[in-house]
This record gives C-alpha cells, structure tokens and sequence, in this order.
C-alpha cells in the first residue's frame, strides 16, 4: 500500500512539474516573457522529470552530462560570471557620466533586497536563504545565482530562485506601473527634468571600469569576480580596439551561456526538490522584492524633491532597479501617457545602469555581511 502511494505521488509530482515546464514555455513564446531564459529552463524542467532517465545523475548515483554541467559551469559560478561580462559589452554608462546624480537612485532601489530579506526570516528561511531570495529583488538573474551558489544552497531552492528572479525581470511593464501610480500623484508624474548634454571623453570612459574594479575591490573583496566581470565586459565595449570582441560578447557568449544556464537551471526542477512550500513562499518572495525596489527608489526621489528646487520626476526612481533596459522604457512610457512632451529617458536609462551596479554592489553585501556571520567568508 505505501509503495502504491508512493508510486502515486511521484507520478503526480512529474505531471505537476510537467504543468510547470509547460506553463514556463508559453510564457516565452505567447506573452514573450524572458523567452531566451524561461524557455529553456520550462524544457529542462519536462526534460529532468521524465521517469528512468539519466540526464543529471544516473541510477548508480554517476553524474549525468548536465549534473556535469551544473558542477562546473553553475556551482563554481563560472556562468552567471561570463554572462556578467556580456552585460559588460552591452551597457553604455555615458548617460550616468551626464547625469552623475542618477546614482543615488541605484541605490535606493536596492531598498527591496534587504526588506524581502528580513520578510524571508520571519517566514522561517535560514540567514543564507533569506539572503539569497532578498537578492531577487535586485532584478538582476546572474547576481541572484552568484550568491545562492556562494552559500551552498540546495539546488531546488536555487532553481526557484532563479525563475523567480527571471519571470519578476519579464513582468517588470506589468508590475512596476500600478506601483509607480499608487505612490504619485497625475501631477508628479507630469514634472518634466531637463537635460544637458555633456560631451564625455573617451579616456573617462576607459578609467571608469578600471577605477570602479579596484575601488569595489578594496571595500569588498568578496565582489571582485562580479564588478571585475561587468567592468572587464565594458571596458572591451569602451576600449575602441576589441570591437569584435565587444559583439562577440554581446551575441555570441551571451546567447551561449543564457542557453546552457536556463536549460540546466531547468533540469534541476526534480518534483522532489521543487515542489515544497518554500518554493511557492520564494516565488511570493520574489514579488515583494520587486514591489519594494520600486517603491523605494519613487520614495527616495519624493523625500530629494523636499530639498530641491528643480524637483525630479519621482518615476525615474523605480529605473533604479536592475533591469536594464525595460524598467527604463516602462517609466518613459508612463511619461508620455501622462504628458506626451514629457521626455525622462536618459534620466531613466541613467538611474538603470546605476541600478545595475547598485545590484551588484548589494549582493555582494549580502554575501559578505552574511557570509562571515555565518563563517563562509
């Protein structure tokens, strides 16, 4: 009778998880949501539930060919590494060089990661997974897989984290507006930011990688290998003698490693792995993160606006997240419904490519605060 049952729920498990893969790969291609990502992790999660198969580890207990995969491209951090140097390639800072201020607003979007963070303890998560999730809220996929992995988290719970992680970054246009609105008022978000273009010298461009690498070296050691990635993959793209490199970069390895992550993220979706209540309470998680990081940054431009005479349009704090370019677009959008001669996107995709620091400046906090509570580090 209990081997029945057992038999019985291992089945229904493969076809929940089979819903799961399935429900994943029509987001990609029907609502067109991180399709590069969460179509293939939705295949790898059908692919690794199909009973007898060898595909991460073999009866005997081997490693199968995307158990090796996962050994030595995920959890050693190789991947979410290269795809870091790919960001790199295709980030362009001269928006930030102009409108230096906008820095402010990488930070202050972070809010969400240390507030998800303590919401995560409080449901009963160890210090390292509440860490982990808070990170989500960076919107930022890569830095969300990078610290999980550093603290040796079970593969299920990173395998929920990243989809967490990817599907919130898809959902951004959907997400971000109904917040933005709840905090503003029609008349702030009319407030139009003037812009003055200031031409930004190649030789600036080139130190401000190199100088960014050292100075977060020597604050946080433990962020070298992902500001030291981003920076590498951006002083090829600002360099003017590696262009083939610089697209090679942007297309070729970005493609690759996205490939080979999603669908070996994916085949780490085991039903016994991923179907628990952490799962669902990481995927609930990831929401409150996003709401926070937006929220944040609209509330740190409100409190700058009470100082400030030449007020600043309070949307352009929720760019601040990690997600670039869309958060960018979504705040320029919401520009123009509201003014159609409102123009605010340099100012956002400014505050964006902050934002995309600030990600990763945060998770490396998380990782060294909660690494050496904890003894890792």
């Amino acid at each position: 009778m209990d081997i029945a049952r057992e038999i019985g729920l291992e089945f229904l498990g493969m076809l929940v998880m089979f819903a799961i893969g399935g429900i994943l790969i029509y987001l990609a291609i029907k609502k067109d949501y991180e399709p590069a990502l969460l179509l293939p992790i939705g295949f790898g999660a059908i692919l690794t539930n199909i009973p007898m198969t060898n595909i991460f580890t073999g009866p005997d207990g081997e490693t199968g060919v995307f158990g090796f995969l996962y050994n030595n491209t995920i959890a050693n951090e190789l991947f979410p590494v290269l795809i870091f140097i790919a960001v790199g390639a295709m980030i362009d800072f001269t928006p930030l060089f102009q409108t230096p201020f906008m820095l402010f607003f990488g930070a202050a979007a972070q809010f969400g990661i240390f507030a998800t963070m303590m919401v995560a303890l409080l449901f009963g998560f160890s210090l390292p997974e509440a860490g982990a999730i808070g990170v989500i809220g960076a919107a930022d996929g890569p830095t969300s897989i990078y610290v999980a992995n550093a603290f040796k988290l079970d593969k299920g719970l990173i395998a929920a984290i990243t989809v967490a992680a990817y599907s919130y970054m898809s959902l951004v246009p959907i997400i971000q507006p109904p917040v933005i609105k709840l905090l503003t008022t029609p008349e702030e978000r009319k407030i139009r930011m003037n812009f003055h273009q200031r031409k930004v010298s190649k030789l600036a461009k080139i130190l401000f990688p190199i100088l960014v690498t050292i100075f977060a070296g020597l604050i946080a050691p433990e962020s070298v290998a992902l500001v030291g990635a981003l920076m590498f993959g951006n002083l090829i793209r600002e360099c003017g003698v590696l262009n083939r490199l610089s697209e090679t970069a942007q297309n070729v390895l970005a493609n690759l490693v996205t490939l080979l992550l999603g669908i070996t993220i994916g085949t780490t979706m085991t039903a016994s792995s991923f179907l628990n209540w952490k799962t669902l309470v990481i995927m609930l998680m990831g929401l409150v993160a996003f709401i926070f990081d937006t929220a944040g940054g609209v509330l740190f431009a409100k409190f700058i606006n009470m100082f400030r005479k030449e007020k600043i349009n309070p949307m352009v704090g929720a760019a601040g997240i990690s997600a670039f370019p869309m958060s960018a677009r979504v705040i320029q959008k919401m520009a123009k419904e509201e003014d159609p001669m409102n123009f605010v996107l340099m100012q956002s995709v400014a505050a964006n490519v902050s934002g995309q620091l600030g990600s990763v400046v945060a998770g490396s906090m998380i990782l060294v605060l909660v690494g050496r509570l904890i003894g890792l580090v």
